[in-house]
Formats: C-alpha cells, structure tokens, sequence
C-alpha cells in the first residue's frame, strides 16, 4: 500500500492510522536488529499521535496527503524530548528542546513519528558504517552497504518500516542510499525546504528532503513539505537529454542498460547531450565541503578523539585546506555552474546513473568498476555530487535490478524549482520499468 492508497483508505474509513502504525512497528521489530536502521523507536508516542490523526479525520480535519500516515526522520533532524544523536558518541544522550522546522511541518502536517533513523556519522560519509551505533546494512544484501549519509532513511522506507523517512543530501545523501535500497528519493532545489533545527555539514550544499518506496509517495511527502501540489499526469511535449559524457564514463554496463532502457518508457523526446563543467564541478564541491564541515566542527575539535576514524580524517584535511582555495572555489562556481545549465537550453529533463554501481560490500574501501580501482566514497558519489553545487533539484528511482538481485538508480535532474517536471517524468519511467520484487518478503 503507498501513500496516496493508505490515505484514500483511512478516509473511507477502511484502515486507521493506529493499524498503520501498528504494523510499521511490527515490521520495525521483525527486521530492525537484522537492519539497523532505526536507532530510536518511540512507539508509544506513535500510537498516541495515530490515535490523535484518527480522531481528527473523524471530525473532518482533513491537514493533508501524510495525515495518519506512519514516518521516520534521519537523526540529523533535532526533536523535542526524543534523542538526537546526528550518529555521533559525543551527543548519545543528547534531547533537544525544539523540533527542526521539517519535523514540525511534518507534525503540523498530521505525519506520525515512530523514531530516528541510522546514518553516517555526522552525516559525512557514503556508507553508514557508524562506528558508534553499529552499520546500518542493505536490506537486499545486509553484507552490503544501504548508502549515506541517510542510510536508515533508505533502509527503512525499502522494508516497510515507515511510509516516509527524512533525509539531507549534501553531496548524494539521499539519491545514493535510494539508488541502493531500490527506493525513490527527492533532492528539491537548494532552500526549497528549511534546514533550521538539522545539524549542517556543508550550509552551501546542505539539502532536505523525502525518501519513500514510490515516485508517487515522494510526490505526497514533497507536497506536504513544501505545501506544492503535484500533479503526476502524462507529460507531454519535453525533451530527456542522455549525456554523452562524464555521467557514464564509469558506469557498470548493467547501469548503463538500465538507464538506456528507462528513457524509453519516459514519454519524452529523446535528446544526445554533451555536458560542460561537470568534472569541474566535482572538484570545487569537495574543496567546497572539506572547508564547510571543517568549521561546523569547530566547536567539537577538542573532542575529537570520540570521532569515527573517518570523519575524523575528512575533518583533518579540511582544517588543513588553504583558507584561499574555497574562496576560489566559490567564485569559479558560478562559472561553471553556469556553462553546466546551458545544457537545459537543448533539453528540459536529464537522465543519468544515480550511482555507477550497485551496492558495494561493508567494508570495502576501493570500488572497482570495470576493471579499476576507484575510491569508494569518491566514485559513488561522483554523479551526484555536482548537482548539490547546482542546486539543481534531483530525483533518484529505482531502474531495476541487477543479476545479482541488487538494484539499480536512475537519476533525473531539472532546471531550479521544476520538481514537479521530474516527478511527472518519474511517475511515467517508474510505471514502465515496475516494481522491485523484494527479497525479504
């Protein structure tokens, strides 16, 4: 059952919010210590806030598309009086007073919570391999890695924990672990959705937004985020442009394939293009990070001996990065993204890998990808990580699976503030590929 289902149905009076609930959690019991991809259950709460969304349907309160419906939020997002760990031991304890203002959009929204989700440690890293709180692991292959930094977001919305889960995107965080978990996932345009209240890792580049299992339930969450209605009718009249450069230059030929067989479901005009600037792009982030996330830890360096070795090294290169290089690299932006986005003058829609592999094994360093040897953190991330710099809004859905029973990611990315293009496109590719068959079912 999807989101737009689920919610016709506690309308009619067929499921309540409480039964819902109800069985998110028992999903969460039967798989989570398999998984690891809640870190915080509050399941009384939950029940409290599904019986609460009961009642008001009844009355004929009616506060949305997520009205009773069961979610999750990354523990990067601070809740009041439930702890907020952002995946480091140094705030293990820590309650926040407040809500971060998506958690109270989502509450006003009448989303019910059932807890905090598993990442990266500070949300700096592919994997979410925490050193602190353990792995969270692929639900398709708990040998592998589910993504990050939102990996739990990914996890949990893959097996049915949650309707919905929150995630940041700061160079790929929500598009990779979709593209690993075989979900949907939205990073809408930079500011699109507040990030008060969420710890930051890189306040240029840092973005909030949905993951869930269908094109369809992100389209709910978006709406209900942003207060946007979105129309998933057939579209009509655009042109997909499939780049010809940079975006498969390592791809494993089954992502290639499935990535050339989505365009033909799209129901667009499909358009060659050359990209501009996007390797440059792709250094400019990162010089672009390593300084932002080196002085958002500022506060934290005389506890530096409770980071994860990881981080740890991330942070320590970024303090010693020359000061001038990120002023540099923050001119040269606008430059560059500027000669990216003229690509969007020949098309309306582009469709690239989200990823150029599948998930990788927990554990691995180094990625190969046909025939070489790649970093894993810098080859995964490397066709998302550009369009944080864009700010572009991005869209990952699954595009099938592998032969190993690993899924596949699709990326479609548009000009600022066309989420709802994307999402159009997305519905239409997603009802021609079909759905994933999980493997844990």
């Amino acid at each position: 059952m999807n989101i737009r289902e689920a919610g016709a149905a506690l309308r009619a009076k067929q499921v309540s919010s409480v039964e819902l609930t109800t069985e998110c959690l028992r999903q969460i019991d039967r798989h989570n210590a398999r998984v690891n991809a809640f870190l915080t259950v509050t399941a009384q709460a939950a029940l409290d806030a599904a019986r609460a969304a009961d009642a008001e349907l009844a009355a004929g309160t009616d506060r949305g598309p997520l009205h009773g419906i069961p979610i999750a939020h990354k523990d990067l997002f601070d809740t009041a009086g439930v702890r907020t760990t952002y995946g480091s031991k140094i705030f293990t304890d820590h309650i926040p007073e407040a809500d971060a203002d998506v958690v109270s959009i989502l509450k006003q929204a009448g989303a019910v919570s059932l807890g905090k989700l598993g990442l990266h440690e500070f949300a700096y890293g592919i994997t979410s391999s925490n050193p602190h709180f353990g792995p969270v692991r692929n639900p398709w292959d708990t040998e592998r890695i589910p993504g990050g930094s939102s990996g739990g977001s990914g996890v949990a919305t893959a097996m049915g924990m949650c309707f919905m889960a929150t995630g940041t995107d700061t160079g790929g965080s929500i598009r990779i672990p979709a593209s690993f978990c075989g979900v949907s996932g939205l990073k809408p345009t930079f500011g699109k959705i507040s990030t008060a209240g969420c710890r930051a890792l890189s306040e240029s580049l840092d973005h909030m937004g949905p993951l869930a299992r269908t094109v369809g339930d992100v389209a709910a969450s978006y709406e209900a985020l942003t207060g946007r209605g979105c129309s998933l009718g057939l579209p009509h009249g655009l042109r997909l442009g499939i780049p010809q450069n940079f975006f498969f230059d390592h791809s494993l030929p089954e992502v290639t394939a499935a990535v050339q067989r989505a365009a033909q479901f799209s129901g667009c005009e499909i358009v060659p293009i050359t990209i501009d600037a996007a390797e440059d792009l792709v250094d400019l982030a990162l010089t672009i990070i390593f300084a932002e996330a080196a002085d958002q830890m500022g506060d934290l360096w005389d506890r530096r001996s409770e980071f994860g070795a990881d981080v740890l090294a991330r942070f320590e290169q970024g303090r010693a990065q020359d000061p001038l290089l990120y002023l540099r690299a923050q001119r040269h932006r606008v430059a560059a993204s500027r000669r990216f986005m003229k690509v969007f003058e020949q098309c309306d829609v582009l469709l690239t890998p989200a990823s150029p592999t599948p998930a990788p094994k927990i554990g691995d360093n180094l990625l190969q990808l046909n025939g070489v040897d790649y970093d894993l953190r810098l080859a995964t991330t490397r066709v998302a990580r550009p369009i944080n710099l864009l700010g572009i809004p991005a869209l990952s859905l699954p595009g099938g699976l592998t032969a190993e029973k690993l899924p596949i990611g699709l990326q479609l990315l548009g000009r600022h503030h066309e989420e709802e293009t994307l999402l159009q496109v997305g519905a239409q590719m997603e009802q021609g590929i079909g759905p994933l068959t999980p493997v844990w079912e």
